[in-house]
């Protein structure tokens, strides 16, 4: 609190009802800047230290907290799981064994009408769990599998609306980074997590492909063209030895997690190993392709890790000029209770996500959340509202007109291919990822049911 003399006048003024909103608004201005996430929050952080240091809002001393949370987060081994899952998704896609295996899996449900664009949505859905960036997962499926599409006969929204939709998976579907980097931020088990999500994740693949299977009955023309399968037995049999290693190696992962053999970290480094070694397999082993893909898991890596680090030292600084408090009061004395604060914490998180990417609003926004999430809704409610979060962002991800997915498509679309096709197929698939999202808020033993089995 200062006093400023003004006209002779003395007026009080709270600093905290200024420092605190003025440095999330300047965060808000960094990002849309497009000035590197990370630096943002640590440039913020800084400038609002000095200036609280400097007004007398924070003690000096309180700063000094930083370093230790700094090695607290190096000394977390849960987020070892991240550099491991995101190995293990790069080997899948660089060796080419993601390639085969959408191949396959559009050649054994060839004889389906809409068989294809059903590949895509079981493929996408593996791919886009063991990556669990929805950049590179889009990127990937776009460049192999809608050409194919286009060649088929496919409309070219349904076309673009499958692979969106199937890229976005990744938020909920274990396992995933994404669910590991929510559970490092809600303090929840991300074993539990990934048995919380499980359910939600495999209904809203489940409701993508039903719709695939209703529309293309209902409309033929939308997928016109039906693959031929080769039912001799060695040709079945190659199928099923292209679909079976890399299947098997990410129920590997979700079993030995399910049964309590392994932690997640445990479960991803077997996950990495196991994906080298199918690679080699296939012939897809080799220096540059373990360059390649080493290159990529650190560069994903650094960016996650120095968002991290950004955000532990913008959250330490937002605690000390009092924004925190002026969040959990706003959150508290909202009308309506828990259905209040799920309203608007989930409408400000869906709007965030048209804007910033899936790991800046885990790192800021999650924390600022959790005081109030935690005297609302419970600590037992955190695993329900973890996967409520991913469900949400998933949905945001695709939401003409800013979904990144959208745009991330856009990217590698051929040019005959408009952008308002790409929204157009995508509007389907956000009214049933909405639909799904409602049931998993009304019907929170969607996600709680595996994690209380596997603890009963």
């Amino acid at each position: 609190m200062i006093e400023i003399d003004f006209l002779g006048y003395v007026i009080s003024v709270d600093l905290t009802l200024i420092l605190g909103p003025g440095m999330f608004l300047a965060l808000l201005v960094a990002l849309l800047s497009g000035f590197p996430v990370a630096f943002c929050l640590g440039g913020i952080a800084f400038l609002f230290a000095f200036f609280g240091i400097v007004l007398g809002v924070i003690d000096p001393l309180f700063v000094t907290a930083l370093p230790q949370r700094i090695m607290g987060i190096m000394s977390n081994f849960t987020l070892l799981a991240i550099p491991a899952f995101v190995f293990m998704g790069a080997m899948l896609e660089t060796s080419g064994i993601a390639e085969r295996l959408l191949e396959s899996m559009g050649r054994l449900l060839g004889r389906l009408r809409g068989g294809l664009a059903l590949a895509v949505v079981v493929v996408g859905s593996l791919l886009a769990a063991t990556t669990g960036v929805v950049a590179a997962t889009v990127t990937t499926m776009g460049l192999i599998s809608l050409p194919a599409m286009l060649r088929a006969g496919y409309n070219r929204s349904l076309a673009t609306g499958v692979i969106a939709a199937s890229g976005t998976l990744g938020q909920i579907i274990p396992p995933s980074i994404v669910l590991v980097v929510l559970g490092d931020q809600l303090g929840i088990s991300v074993g539990d997590l990934f048995l919380g999500s499980l359910i939600p994740g495999v209904l809203m693949a489940t409701v993508f492909a039903l719709y695939v299977i209703v529309i293309t009955t209902i409309k033929p023309q939308l997928a016109p063209q039906q693959i031929p399968v080769d039912l001799r037995p060695s040709s079945l049999f190659n199928l099923v030895g292209v679909m079976l290693p890399p299947l098997g190696l990410i129920f590997l992962v979700l079993g030995s997690i399910f049964f309590g053999i392994a932690t997640p970290t445990e479960a991803g480094t077997l996950g990495a190993v196991g994906a080298m070694i199918l690679a080699a397999i296939n012939g897809g082993f080799g220096r540059k392709t373990l360059a390649r893909v080493s290159d990529e898991t650190l560069r994903t890596t650094s960016m996650v890790m120095g968002i991290l680090l950004g955000s532990t030292a913008f959250s330490l600084v937002f605690r000390g000029v009092g924004g925190d408090q002026l969040i959990a009061e706003l959150l508290l004395n909202l009308p309506g209770g828990k259905i209040g604060f799920m309203t608007v914490s989930m409408f400000i998180i869906f709007l965030l996500g048209f804007f910033i990417d899936f790991f800046e609003i885990a790192f800021i926004v999650v924390p600022l959340l959790l005081p109030a999430a935690r005297e609302i809704l419970g600590q037992e409610a955190l695993l329900w509202l973890g996967v409520v979060i991913g469900a949400n962002l998933q949905t945001s991800f695709l939401t003409p007109p800013f979904g990144f997915a959208l745009f991330y498509l856009r990217g590698v679309a051929p040019k005959a291919v408009t952008t308002k096709e790409i929204y157009l197929g995508a509007l389907p698939f956000v009214l049933l990822q909405i639909t799904v999202l409602v049931f998993i808020i009304c019907l929170p033993g969607l996600v709680n049911w595996l994690p209380n089995l596997a603890h009963s």
